[in-house]
């Protein structure tokens, strides 16, 4: 079977190409569901008609077998190096499971080129190690989220960025689904507490990232029942909690994770594609790059996300939405019951991804000093015994933080008002002050990085503005000169 590109897909690839003419290390990002793996196995597959060999690099099981059948699809033979597969190190094209792979680098060659799946995790300690290990090779970073929970960014590791179509864009091509998206209105902060005329970051934090709104069984009957559901859960517990809920009422479901036996998983899936269980809520595991037609062997169309987590990443947002984006005739349902798409906004807003990333300042751990218990002396954080008495500081186990469920009820999204009300609300925000606020109270990663940069804007515009209406002055200026 030959592998055929969509014309953006084969419009990308060409890019690519010609970028690690001049590039050791390439990103290339497309929104999820945009077809990475296709155009990974198209670039290997010119690889290999050049005598060179090519690794794929993933980093969940689940990936590998998904991969394999990309490859098997587009006519591309192949071999493994992960744990549980066959292996032959002398094929020129192999699927490659970083946590193997790290453990084995003394007794391998790099190959000329490495494909990088899901690589936003490129800085993480044993992608970097390949990666360092590897650093004569060319390198693809394949992602549809090119940021980082913890800041860093991609700038280290790829001297380009290509930059696939927006998802808007691939919803108006019917590439993917457009969607019809529920969530709660804005968390009620009445009773969020100000200091030096900010909120309290903590209680912030508590008002938008610890509660759940709505009951999920009660929505789905409402809002999608019939429909099958994709629920990403907090916890293993509460993603079992989550099923109970849906068996009680007759609407069949069931829980996968991390753990769940890869067998298990496929049966699952088939389950799923045959219409015998319609709820599958999981932990950890149906984020990045899960297919589930793959996991099936079968076609299967998820047509409903759950999202029953709070998350500050917006990588992970977006990967989680995207499981129903898959194309569809009918809109896709979100059913936010976290918030997500207030924090985060919608999944078809227009967003610039960079290189570089956002640096985050160390945050105060609470403060440098113990006081004793005992005799109220004072000494070094670092140090559980007190020097003057010799009291030991205990140290309490901190209790995990519970994500609750309360009442409400989710409402339908209307995106031309919700982009209204976001420009309004950066309107109203006047003063970097203003804006550090609104981008505390929106949950953004970087509030102050945010402020900053939409100052920076704001000034390119008003001395746009500026330099425009002198042209005009002297334009006109001229004009009565020649009168």
């Amino acid at each position: 079977m030959t592998l055929t590109l969509r014309p953006f897909q084969a419009d990308l690839v060409q890019e690519v190409r010609a970028q690690l003419r001049q590039h050791q290390s390439v990103v290339l990002q497309v929104p999820t569901g945009a077809g990475k793996t296709v155009m990974g196995a198209s670039m290997m597959i010119n690889n290999r008609a050049k005598g060179k060999r090519a690794w794929f690099m993933t980093h969940r099981d689940f990936l590998i077998d998904q991969t394999a059948q990309t490859f098997d699809r587009a006519g591309l033979d192949h071999a493994f190096i992960a744990s549980g597969w066959p292996y032959y190190p002398q094929h020129p094209t192999q699927i490659v499971s970083i946590q193997t792979v790290v453990r084995r680098l003394d007794l391998l060659t790099p190959p000329d080129l490495l494909i990088w799946d899901e690589g936003h995790h490129i800085a993480a300690g044993s992608w970097a190690k390949i990666f360092e290990w590897a650093k004569g090779a060319k390198h693809i970073i394949l992602t549809a989220t090119p940021a980082r929970l913890d800041g860093r960014g991609l700038n280290d590791y790829a001297g380009h960025m290509v930059r696939g179509p927006s998802v808007s864009w691939l919803m108006e091509q019917g590439y993917l689904s457009k969607y019809r998206a529920f969530a709660p209105s804005m968390p009620d902060l009445t009773g969020v507490h100000t200091r030096m005329g900010d909120y309290v970051a903590s209680e912030l934090d508590d008002a938008y990232g610890s509660v759940l709104i709505g009951d999920m069984v009660s929505h789905y009957q409402r809002l999608a029942m019939g429909k099958r559901a994709m629920y990403f859960a907090t916890s293993i517990k509460k993603s079992k909690q989550i099923v109970d809920t849906f068996n009680a009422a007759g609407i069949p479901a069931a829980h996968l994770d991390g753990t769940t036996p890869r067998n298990e998983r496929a049966m699952v899936a088939r389950a799923v594609a045959k219409g015998d269980v319609m709820v599958i809520s999981n932990c950890s595991l149906a984020g990045e790059g899960y297919d589930l037609s793959a996991q099936a062997g079968m076609d299967v169309t998820l047509e409903v996300v759950g999202l029953a987590r709070p998350t500050q990443s917006l990588s992970l947002y977006l990967q989680m939405v995207g499981r129903a984006l898959r194309p569809k005739t009918e809109p896709a349902i979100i059913l936010d019951h976290a918030g997500c798409l207030i924090k985060h906004g919608l999944p078809d807003d227009e967003r610039e991804w960079k290189l570089e990333g956002t640096e985050k300042k160390k945050q105060a751990s609470g403060g440098t000093v113990r006081t004793c218990e005992e005799c109220f002396g004072v000494y070094p954080m670092q140090k559980s015994k007190c020097p003057y008495c010799g009291h030991v500081h205990q140290v309490a186990a901190s209790a995990a933080r519970e994500v609750k469920q309360v009442d409400g009820t989710l409402e339908e999204v209307d995106p031309v008002k919700l982009r209204e009300r976001r420009k309004a609300e950066e309107k109203e925000a006047t003063t970097v002050e203003d804006l550090i606020k609104l981008g505390k109270m929106r949950g953004y990663k970087d509030p102050i990085g945010w402020a900053a940069n939409m100052m920076t804007v704001r000034k390119k515009y008003e001395r746009g503005r500026e330099q425009m209406a002198q042209r005009r002055a002297e334009h006109q200026a001229a004009t009565l000169r020649l009168w």
